[in-house]
This record gives C-alpha cells, sequence and structure tokens, in this order.
C-alpha cells in the first residue's frame, strides 16, 4: 500500500508507508490473484479535484445538492498537507479514498463550510441523540469537521492509517501555529439499513410478517469510533424521496435505505479513539 508524503517544507521527503491487499483463494475454484498496491497522498490541486468531488457526492449521497459541492472540494485541496488520499496508480490517478479536517470556526464564513454547518446543525436538532451539537458548532470552539470516504469496495484496513496519518498532520501543524487546535472532532459518515424492495410487491405480500430496519455501517471504523464519542447518531436524509433503494438492492429481496450519520469525540479522546481503530480492522501482522 502506500507512500504518503511527508509533511516537510519541501515536500520532498516521502515516508515509506506500503499495505498490499491481496486477494486469494484456498478453495479448488478457479480465481485469479489480485495484488494491489495502495499508496497514499497529500491533496493536489491539479488532479484530484474531481475525485475528491466525486466522493463528496458519495458522502452526502442524495443531499449532496444542497452544497456546494465544487466549493467544499477546492477548500479541502486547499488544505494540501491537512489529510491523505488513497490512489493504486500514482499521484496523477483518481483518489479512492480520502480524509480531511476541516477548522468549523476557522472557515465558518466560508460558503461550504457555512451550508455544512447549517445542514449538520440542522439535521443534530432534529436527533436527540446529536443534541450538544448545534450549540458546539455555534460556540467559537474549533471544531474539527471531519470528511472521509471511500468507494464501496475499498478494504476497510486503509482506514486506521488513514486517520493516524491525520493525527500526526494535525499536530505537525499545531507545532507550526497553523488553526489546528481542536477541542472535537465531528466525523461525518453514512450507516444504512435494509428496506423492502418496491420490486415483486405482489409476491412480498403473500409473505407473512416484516422484520424490523437493522442499522449497518458503510464504515466498520465508525461502531468502534461510536464507544468513544461524546454524542452520536443517524438521521434521514432531506432529500430521501428521491432516493430510489431498489437501485441499490443489497439482496434479492431487499433495498439499501441509506441515512447520515455523525460521531462527536473530544479531542483528547480522538487518538485513543483512532488506535481502538487500528487494532480492530488492522490485519493481523
Amino acid at each position: 500500500m502506500a507512500k504518503k508524503r511527508a509533511r516537510e517544507a519541501d515536500g520532498a521527503t516521502e515516508a515509506p508507508d506500503k499495505m498490499v491487499e491481496d486477494s486469494d483463494s484456498s478453495d479448488d475454484e478457479d480465481f485469479d490473484i489480485v495484488n494491489v498496491d495502495f499508496e497514499w497522498f497529500n491533496f493536489n490541486e491539479k488532479v484530484d479535484f474531481l475525485g475528491t468531488k466525486s466522493l463528496i457526492r458519495q458522502l452526502f449521497d442524495v443531499d449532496a445538492t444542497l452544497f456546494d459541492v465544487s466549493a467544499l472540494a477546492d477548500l479541502i485541496l486547499s488544505q494540501s498537507t491537512i489529510g491523505s488520499t488513497v490512489k493504486t496508480d500514482g499521484e496523477e490517478s483518481d483518489p479512492f479514498a480520502f480524509v480531511t479536517a476541516l477548522n468549523a470556526q476557522e472557515h465558518r464564513e466560508k460558503k461550504p463550510v457555512a451550508q455544512l454547518i447549517e445542514y449538520l446543525s440542522g439535521k443534530a436538532k432534529a436527533t436527540p441523540s446529536l443534541a450538544p451539537i448545534p450549540e458546539l458548532l455555534t460556540s467559537g470552539q474549533h471544531v474539527a469537521i471531519v470528511l472521509s470516504e471511500r468507494l464501496i469496495n475499498m478494504p476497510s484496513d486503509i482506514a486506521p492509517p488513514l486517520y493516524t496519518m491525520l493525527i500526526d498532520e494535525i499536530e505537525a501543524a499545531v507545532e507550526d501555529k497553523e488553526p489546528y487546535e481542536f477541542t472535537h472532532y465531528l466525523i461525518v459518515s453514512k450507516t444504512y439499513h435494509e428496506i423492502e424492495s418496491t420490486l415483486d410487491v405482489e409476491e412480498r405480500k403473500k409473505k407473512k410478517g416484516k422484520q424490523d430496519a437493522t442499522m449497518f455501517y458503510f464504515h466498520p471504523e465508525d461502531e468502534v469510533l461510536q464507544k468513544h464519542a461524546v454524542a452520536y447518531g443517524s438521521y434521514p436524509f432531506t432529500k430521501v424521496d428521491d432516493a430510489v433503494a431498489d437501485s441499490k438492492r443489497a439482496f434479492q429481496e431487499m433495498g439499501v435505505m441509506p441515512m447520515g450519520s455523525m460521531i462527536l469525540i473530544e479531542a483528547s479522546k480522538f487518538a485513543d479513539a483512532i488506535k481502538a481503530v487500528g487494532e480492530y480492522l488492522s490485519p493481523p501482522s
């Protein structure tokens, strides 16, 4: 997997860090072996705009239309040493994953962050388990809005190094007197539950009973992060009626209903939370 550019002034130092994903089969079936090298890079304004924009849209799902996604992508790329992209074919290729942290207080007057604060505050006000968030976002405290997304088929064990590098980069930025000394980290993510498909309705009507919806995580690390949280919860997307669950069916007779989620962690507990994620997700050596 990876080479993430070190946070040096000249940008020339590389931190050798490699993760190789192997896909193999011990069965007698005829499967190919696939080796994938994942590489970590700082954000690059010249090549990462479209890929970052696409991942932001995926993260906010149908509600992405409520934001100026282009402006949000530009802001993320402008702080190139805070966060990482993950690629498989060199720095010029499209990112398959990213993580970043935006200072809500520092950027509150900028349109994409103002939109984000308004949106997250509104969702939190309507969700009892997220009650502390609206006041915190307007309190003047330096809250990190953490955005992280990856393609659906990306392995979850890329998450620990993504977050570990983010912590290291924020510590380096604080040493350089940059505005990244956060009090809290607000992680924006997604969950989903399975719903009855609208296809084969007549066949479904013949069946008795109905199972309750079960919550699932797009990002497995979220289940660990929640254990370290001050507050967490999921909320329905505003434009949920625009979603077509049948187009995202996970199983033959079930659809998928995505929901947004937030996880609020105090800065003093964030490193331990990420350590726990690493222990949960990292493959055994």
